[in-house]
């Protein structure tokens, strides 16, 4: 399926405000934000987490079908997608990555 064909099978974010990914020394490596042109990668990053608990090599194969066609431009163009480079990173490094969902304050958490 297309990228846009999975995110619709995912969970909803609307209750996001970000997704906050720390190393295995508790140091915050970088934040997904609720925002334009992020809003797909928190979606994938959010329901990886849903399911696996944090972000590691099983959830990041995953997260490459999932982002679908993005992943082969990602592979040909390196930087040009920093979510999926890190997923490939995973894979590549076996580093995994703990996660802290930041909800926004109006809603409750799912």
């Amino acid at each position: 399926m297309a990228f846009a064909d999975n995110l619709k099978q995912l969970p909803s974010i609307a209750h996001i405000a970000e997704l906050q990914l720390f190393d295995k020394q508790g140091q915050l490596v970088t934040t997904i934000p609720n925002a334009p042109g992020k809003i797909g990668s928190l979606t994938i990053y959010h329901a990886l987490y849903t399911k696996h608990g944090r972000i590691d090599t099983n959830a990041a194969e995953e997260g490459l079908a999932l982002f679908a066609e993005h992943t082969a431009d990602a592979e040909a163009h390196p930087g040009s997608h920093p979510n999926i480079d890190r997923l490939l990173e995973v894979i590549a490094s076996g580093q995994d990555y703990a996660v802290t969902l930041i909800t926004k304050p109006d809603t409750p958490a799912a």
